[in-house]
């Protein structure tokens, strides 16, 4: 786990030093839109786990593991990969891989009317699920959408940025066309919209950078004041959603990422355990051997 987010300009600089000649980073302006595309036959890397700053969509045909936040998925079977920028990621391949990947910052998404249709979606939020599993006619169709995106993105047509922004928009599209229960989340009912901006608050504050800046809301009555609204309230919401306590859900997503931070940082047991709202470091140890039957030392050792 990276200590700091990952910015586009971290990922052109990773690139020149990696030697990846995937992208012509040389025009890029930080604060200017900007887009760019590129084939996946080279993904023979990891991918680093860490929250981005900027917009990524994948196109993939082949096997490999994504792990998304809290969750490992094994991907065997074309997918559209749409990941929110504030949830941790990696990939690993498993073989041969094909498709391809195109990544944005914000100005290029904001004031495009192609993509004023997808603001009161569930896609690249932080609550939804980001793989869309595709159909051996919608692999095609993302194939052509893809294939044109890259073309148009190495030619010198006038309108080629605008031709690429449709062209995205198909793809956008074909992702929905499968989910269409995400299209409309804001007419959702009220104990469920509840649910999920409460689940947005507990995710954006993951991963956990810094010791510096320990966990901030850990407790349901921590939500409710964030939210506006009585903990009982908030505690109902989630329970009819879910069939879960609040409590149980914050705690494990707390376990995940005390998971995560000794698996992926070099801080000792008493950091992590200060970084996740423990005063004392036998408050952790007893927190982690109930969800891992086993202590942080051991677990840590064991990696």
């Amino acid at each position: 786990m990276s200590d700091q987010l990952e910015t586009i300009e971290d990922y052109y600089r990773k690139l020149r030093e990696d030697q990846l000649n995937m992208f012509d980073s040389d025009d890029f302006e930080t604060g200017k839109s900007h887009f760019n595309i590129s084939t996946r036959k080279y993904c023979g890397f990891k991918s680093p786990y860490n929250r981005r700053d900027y917009y990524k969509v994948s196109f993939i045909v082949g096997k490999g593991t994504f792990q998304y936040g809290a969750h490992q998925l094994y991907i065997d079977r074309p997918v559209l990969f749409f990941p929110s920028p504030n949830i941790p990621y990696s990939w690993e391949c498993d073989g041969d891989q094909e498709g391809y990947f195109c990544l944005f910052n914000q100005e290029f998404f904001n004031g495009s009317p192609e993509f004023n249709p997808f603001r009161k979606t569930s896609l690249f939020k932080e609550w939804s699920k980001p793989i869309v599993f595709l159909t051996e006619e919608q692999t095609q169709l993302a194939m052509l959408y893809f294939k044109q995106m890259h073309k148009l993105n190495h030619s010198t047509y006038p309108f080629r940025c605008s031709s690429i922004k449709s062209h995205l928009a198909s793809v956008l599209h074909l992702a929905l066309e499968n989910r269409v229960e995400d299209i409309h989340p804001n007419e959702l009912p009220a104990n469920v919209r509840l649910y999920k901006l409460f689940d947005e608050l507990l995710n954006k504050q993951f991963p956990l950078d810094s010791p510096a800046y320990p966990l901030a809301l850990k407790t349901p009555a921590d939500f409710a004041r964030h939210l506006n609204v009585h903990v009982n309230h908030l505690n109902s919401s989630v329970k009819s959603v879910t069939d879960l306590t609040t409590t149980q859900i914050i705690k494990e997503r707390m376990f995940e990422e005390s998971k995560n931070l000794l698996k992926y940082t070099n801080w000792d047991i008493a950091q992590i355990g200060y970084t996740l709202g423990f005063d004392q470091p036998s408050h952790f140890n007893n927190f982690f051997k109930k969800h891992a039957q086993t202590s942080p030392l051991k677990f840590k050792n064991a990696i």
